[in-house]
């Protein structure tokens, strides 16, 4: 089982741009971005393969958001530009033995949560 912990969430406010990283605690092959917006379900986010070269985005962060991961130092990271008032909500990062999807029920490990709160 991999471990996950993730850093970095807080409140900003709209258009500013943030990071967020998700510490691991051995190299699985993919992993993932997911948000759970209060109220709601868990959303993908962003998605990339274990040596980086496919990466996948919902169609709400596209060309805002990048996700990148460091295999040397086991840690993913999720830039988030031009930040919206939607993307206020808990991230997730998620990681499984097999290719990248969207699919949050093929993620076998999860980290507990980095709370990002966007503000006008």
């Amino acid at each position: 089982q991999v471990q996950l912990a993730e850093s970095g969430g807080e409140k900003v406010q709209a258009g500013d741009s943030l990071t967020l990283s998700c510490v691991h605690s051995e190299h699985p092959y993919a992993m993932a971005w997911f948000r759970q917006a209060p109220g709601k379900g868990r959303e993908f986010v962003a998605t990339i393969s274990g040596d980086g070269g496919v990466t996948e985005y919902s169609e709400s962060v596209s060309g805002r958001f990048t996700i990148s991961r460091d295999n040397a130092k086991n840690i993913l990271h999720l830039e988030m530009n031009s930040l919206k008032l939607e993307d206020t909500a808990v991230y997730y990062c998620a990681a499984r033995d097999g290719p990248t999807t969207s699919n949050e029920w093929q993620y076998s490990d999860w980290g507990q949560g980095t709370q990002v709160t966007v503000t006008s």
